[in-house]
């Protein structure tokens, strides 16, 4: 799989016409500010219908621009397809259209796996050291790309999780319709207990994936295991029966998926405790190249690797082994300086950015 070419247009500030991009590696350098990382979060937008960085798409459109548009020809196998992402303001929030072939997608579920990415940022080797939600973060967004399924089940979810949130504030007041939360306990078993199966899956796989990559990247020395650490751990619905009086008193639900967590071992010692800052972004660097193989398991099909400036952010030895793992996949590369990358033995297409444009080298 790889993206032929792409044309963005006031996609925050970038106004791209349509350029070509190698199936092997693309390396878009320039100044600080200029573009660079939004053009990478076009091409993830592209793949999950939303930003890694912005709260609400109004936020995508550029400030001076009523709308924003991105169309990009992907290419799976030997087949070819257009896709476009269409965003227009209306007020404070942005109205998203998306089509394939200029077949319009109903429903955010049917884009998942057009376009298969993994995007790594200088923020994904602290994924370690940061809290529950990043992590739980890392695994919904991957698992959405490979089961359609399990977007709508945890869109359900937190859907009932809102309304029981609602519920139990209002109980607060007036306790009369505390039977109420039964409903909404069943609508959280309901959901939660498939996703909870599903991440409990991904985690072994993607734990078995990384341990190999760890194990390579410190030459044997280290064993890496990822553990799915689940917030319920015996009968769902009888767990949040228990917590109705806490749950009342705090106004919100403490017991679901919603605190789930993942746990790094590195020979069987909590990295994020112990570690050192070397091993937590080797364990990182590991579970985001952990990623590709998952997706090539699952789909058959090699992602597009998206590197924002995190080159930078490695020493030398973890650079050489992140530059000889994407030999075989459309790779986008960011960067202030090509010099690292121009190390490269394989071949590459380089490009500059300059104040949201594109020019080829």
């Amino acid at each position: 799989m790889y993206i032929k070419s792409i044309a963005v247009n006031d996609f925050r500030n970038l106004r791209v016409s349509e350029i070509e991009l190698s199936q092997n590696i693309n390396i878009i350098h320039g100044n600080n500010a200029q573009g660079k990382t939004n053009f990478l979060e076009a091409v993830y937008f592209c793949a999950l219908g939303r930003s890694l960085r912005a709260a609400s798409d109004v936020e995508l459109v550029n400030f001076d621009a009523k709308s924003a548009n991105i169309r990009a020809e992907v290419v799976r196998g030997a087949v070819s397809s257009r896709m476009d992402m269409y965003l227009e303001k209306q007020g404070n929030r942005a109205k998203k259209y998306v089509s394939v072939n200029r077949v319009p997608i109903r429903h955010m579920k049917d884009l998942f796996g057009r376009i298969l990415v993994v995007m790594f940022t200088p923020e994904d080797l602290q994924l370690i050291k940061s809290g529950p939600a990043e992590r739980r973060r890392f695994m919904d967004l991957e698992i959405c790309q490979l089961s359609p399924i399990y977007y709508s089940e945890l869109k359900e979810y937190h859907r009932a999780l809102k309304q029981r949130n609602a519920l139990l504030k209002s109980l607060q007041k007036d306790k009369s319709q505390t039977d109420s939360l039964e409903i909404w306990d069943e609508q959280l078993c309901k959901h939660g207990s498939k996703i909870m199966q599903t991440r409990e899956s991904f985690i072994n796989k993607i734990s078995d994936a990384a341990a190999i990559i760890h194990k390579n990247i410190t030459s044997g020395k280290e064993t890496l295991k990822i553990n799915y650490i689940q917030n319920i751990t015996e009968n769902y619905l009888e767990e949040m029966a228990k917590s109705h009086t806490r749950d009342i008193y705090q106004g919100s639900t403490s017991r679901g998926i919603h605190k789930d967590d993942i746990k790094f071992t590195i020979n069987e010692i909590p990295v994020r405790n112990f570690g050192s800052q070397g091993q937590q972004r080797t364990a990182a660097l590991s579970a985001k190249l952990a990623e590709i193989e998952i997706i090539k398991q699952s789909t058959g099909e090699s992602p597009i690797l998206l590197l924002d400036d995190v080159l930078s952010e490695l020493d030398s030895h973890r650079q050489k082994f992140l530059l000889e793992e994407i030999v075989d996949l459309q790779t986008i590369i960011t960067c202030t300086g090509v010099e690292d990358v121009l190390k490269l033995d394989n071949g590459y297409t380089t490009m500059v950015m300059d104040a949201g444009c594109i020019k080829m080298h």
